[in-house]
Parts: structure tokens; sequence; C-alpha cells
């Protein structure tokens, strides 16, 4: 993968308008782009025309999404974002634990898009030794472990460091309430159970975190999905 201007990305949408109007701006800010109109043609895209991002509408005329999603999956860890009308949480859930790494909505702010593009690419360059990570008021040196917010130390049990650290990792990008649980409990199973613990200690940690906790600016809540933190505060 090289810069910025070179990277490359899949369209795929059956609208055509849409596909005119994504191109133009993706071309605008220096990307490469490529256009598939369904399913079949978006498979053989990801394979041939090595995208390093694909922009995926749900609803394709000869097959769902999320089904190209998990063809994809198949093969290759190529960072896809679901750009599409359904708002509901099971599509969103459905997409994302699909293997999609992102999903926006339809209308969408185009710079929200493009802070979604640059966050999925940032987690595919090689990691430096820079380990530091601000957003801003907030500072986690992933190294150390420490977390400081407005240049003061703030003390995190394991528990929520684990948390702040994952989302972190992912900055930008709404990571699942079964990825967490995975990642941090190591839990598949008793979903219910575990969901109740993730909560309070998200809430714990907005505590710390957070001027206002009952209106977060760092952890934003995904309804019924999960947690992203912010990349642009």
């Amino acid at each position: 993968m090289g810069n910025d201007q070179s990277l490359r990305v899949l369209i795929v949408d059956d609208e055509k308008a849409i596909r005119r109007f994504l191109k133009a701006t993706l071309v605008s800010h220096g990307y490469s782009v490529y256009e598939a109109e369904d399913g079949t043609e978006a498979l053989k895209l990801a394979i041939y025309s090595y995208p390093d991002v694909i922009i995926l509408d749900l609803g394709l005329p000869d097959m769902d999404g999320t089904k190209v999603v998990q063809r994809i999956r198949e093969r290759s860890k190529i960072p896809i974002i679901i750009l599409s009308v359904r708002e509901s949480e099971s599509d969103k859930i459905a997409a994302l634990d699909a293997g999609a790494d992102d999903y926006l909505t339809k209308p969408f702010k185009v710079g929200e898009m493009l802070a979604r593009i640059r966050a999925v690419i940032r987690r595919l360059l090689p990691e430096s030794n820079e380990t530091i990570f601000t957003v801003g008021k907030l500072s986690i040196d992933i190294g150390k472990r420490v977390v400081l917010v407005k240049g003061r130390q703030v003390h995190l049990t394991p528990i929520e460091y684990n948390i702040l650290k994952l989302l972190v990792l992912n900055a930008g990008r709404v990571v699942t309430h079964k990825e967490l649980l995975k990642e941090v409990w190591n839990k598949t199973e008793d979903f219910e159970g575990v969901a109740h613990l993730l909560r309070v200690m998200v809430s714990n940690l907005r505590n710390k975190i957070e001027s206002d906790p009952n209106r977060p600016i760092y952890i934003l809540t995904e309804p019924g999905v999960g947690y992203r933190l912010s990349i642009d505060t």
C-alpha cells in the first residue's frame, strides 16, 4: 500500500448516481476508484483490482451485501465500509458480524465518510514505535498503559483499560458488543449476563474520562450495536 494518493477504493452500489457522486468525491481527494453495480462484479473486482478499501451498499440486485462481505472475508481482509439506507440494529449487527469494518447510513456527510476511510486504512499500516493516541484532551499511551485527561493521569481498572485499549486500536470504527465480550472477557456465550457488566464498565470509564458522562464526546454509543472511539473531537 502506498501513500494516500495511490489508495484504491472499490465502490459497490447499484445506483449510478451514487457511484458517480462517490467517485467524484474520492477522486478529488486523490483516490483511485473502481466501480461495481452488483455483488458478482464486486467479488471479481475485489480479487483482480486489489482495492485498499471497499465501500459497499447492502441492497444489491443479485445478492445481499452481507453475503458479499462473507464471500470476501473467506479470502481477504480488505477493509469494508457499509454504506446503506438500512438503519436497523439487526442489519448493522449482521453486516459487522459478517466481517464489515464499519457502517454508515445514507444520507451521510462526506467528511465523516472520508474520516472512516482514513480510520480503516490507518489500522492496516505497519505499527510504528509511536504508541500514543490522542483525541481532544484525552491521551492514551498504549506502551506505558497510561491514560491522561487534560494532562492529568486517570487510574483505570484492568478491565476498563482493556476496553479503552480495544476502542483505541479500532479508533473511528464501531466495535460490536460481541467483539468486546470476546476480546475483554473471552466470552462467546452467556451474552446477556456479561453484556450488563460491559454497560457498567463503559459507564465507569466515561465517568473517568468524559467531562460530561451523560453527553460523551470520546466513547460514542452505536445503539444496540456497540461503541466507537471518536477520532475527531
